[in-house]
């Protein structure tokens, strides 16, 4: 049998409280008891991410959560969605730089059927994976795309400034979803390959979070994950380290059919998990979260030169987090005075840093959203989840939040100052054109 550790309730963790585990093939299991609603969640995280992929295969990781859907030994086709739905659960999946993470979301009584599913295509996805069902996928992940990025306006600004934000050979270069090269260029044997790599017990972790008998749900979990067999293969994904500052800007100018222009940059921002990160984030719900922060009430509401401002952040562990700016102007207002407003406004935050009564609501704010995610169990067990991959300890998830209450707001000036500036972003700007401006520019582009 597994063996584990009961945690208790710590110091700011609301009473909540968590039991870790390991299999003997290194499958870590995390149990949180919630009686409230008589409803489960099951979470799976596998340590795979976009930032695990190499030059030519980008996309790969995504593109295996859409196969992990597409039936395995015991079930076939769209099996998996059918069985939740039919027993009255919910499902997804989702792919980051960081992680894969597959959930459930069921009534109590039929989580044992979730940990089945899990298990069974963990341990025999393989044999189900044929080139029907990858080429199948593979145009399911080509129209994402298109209806995500490509064919929206600004859907393609996430790439382009992560691309600009990291450089070229860094494992966080490109996003999940991969370039449609890439995609047409994976082959069955490179997935056969990437699942024996990644998907392997002693390279994930299981939460479970709910309405549960922790004893009975750990011997299920030994029963159906148990005898599935480790596998040693994974390399450690690149070194992501950055300095701390860009040491120039980098600008890029988009001329697209979009509704108006736009001014978006990515600042360069401390790892996750530190304190200069938590600090980061209270910088940026003061400056740009909602319409009380300063920006929305500087642009939208005192100059009415934009229609929508905010500035949040992206937290990444392996390399530095962004801080993701996103103005889009109003009228024929130019972007060179939204810029201009922006920049003022960083400058004074940074000389002056947040006022008692900033740092009273965005601590507040973080403190509420925090309580939103470990509300829900479907909340509480990804964040277990996450914390036990990213971090190594999922009791951290339980204190997160008096982590960023003991932030000072010396802090919160001294980040501002040191990252929210000039020589440390990435800047798009989107100018608008005609329909038949852009069919101009293609043409001409065609002829070279």
């Amino acid at each position: 049998m597994p063996m584990g550790h009961t945690a208790t309730a710590e110091t700011g963790s609301g009473g909540l409280t968590a039991t870790e585990h390991r299999l003997s093939n290194g499958l870590r299991v995390v149990l949180s008891e919630d009686h409230l609603t008589p409803v489960a969640a099951v979470c799976l995280w596998y340590d795979v991410g976009s930032r695990h992929e190499v030059k030519g295969r980008t996309g790969l990781a995504h593109l295996f959560e859409h196969l992990m859907f597409q039936g395995s030994q015991q079930v076939h086709g769209n099996g998996h969605f059918e069985l939740v739905q039919g027993a009255g659960g919910s499902l997804n999946g989702t792919t980051s730089f960081e992680r894969t993470n597959y959930f459930e979301t069921m009534p109590a009584h039929q989580l044992e059927l979730a940990l089945w599913l899990e298990a069974d295509r963990m341990g025999s996805l393989l044999s189900a994976l044929d080139e029907e069902s990858m080429e199948n996928q593979r145009d399911v992940v080509k129209n994402e795309r298109r209806q995500r990025y490509d064919n929206v306006p600004y859907g393609t600004a996430f790439e382009k400034l992560t691309a600009l934000s990291y450089p070229e050979g860094h494992p966080y270069h490109h996003t999940p979803i991969g370039s449609m090269a890439d995609l047409d260029a994976a082959t069955l044997e490179d997935a056969r390959h990437f699942f024996r790599t990644y998907y392997a017990p002693n390279n994930a972790v299981l939460s479970v979070v709910g309405d549960i008998d922790p004893e009975q749900t750990l011997a299920w979990v030994e029963k159906y994950f148990g005898s599935i067999p480790s596998h040693d293969g994974k390399q450690p994904p690149r070194d992501g380290s950055l300095p701390e500052r860009i040491g120039k800007e980098l600008r890029e100018v988009v001329e697209e059919e979009v509704p108006a222009r736009a001014l978006m940059a990515a600042y360069r921002l401390p790892e996750d998990g530190t304190r200069a990160c938590d600090a980061a984030d209270l910088a940026l719900t003061v400056l740009g979260s909602g319409e009380s922060s300063r920006l929305y009430n500087r642009l939208v509401r005192r100059d009415r030169t934009a229609v929508t401002a905010g500035f949040g952040l992206l937290r990444l562990a392996g390399a530095p987090s962004l801080g993701w700016l996103d103005v889009k102007t109003s009228g024929e207002v130019e972007v060179p005075v939204i810029e201009a407003a922006v920049d003022e406004e960083l400058a004074r935050f940074a000389a002056e840093g947040p006022t008692p009564e900033e740092m009273e609501r965005a601590q507040a704010q973080l403190e509420r959203e925090w309580l939103d995610r470990l509300g829900t169990v479907a909340g509480r067990a990804d964040e277990l989840c996450r914390f036990a991959v990213l971090f190594g300890d999922p009791q951290l998830a339980l204190t997160a939040v008096q982590r960023v209450l003991d932030i000072t707001a010396d802090e919160v000036r001294e980040v501002a100052e040191a990252r929210l500036r000039p020589d440390n972003r990435a800047v798009l700007v989107y100018e608008p054109v005609t329909p038949e401006d852009a069919d101009d520019e293609a043409s001409e582009e065609a002829a070279k």
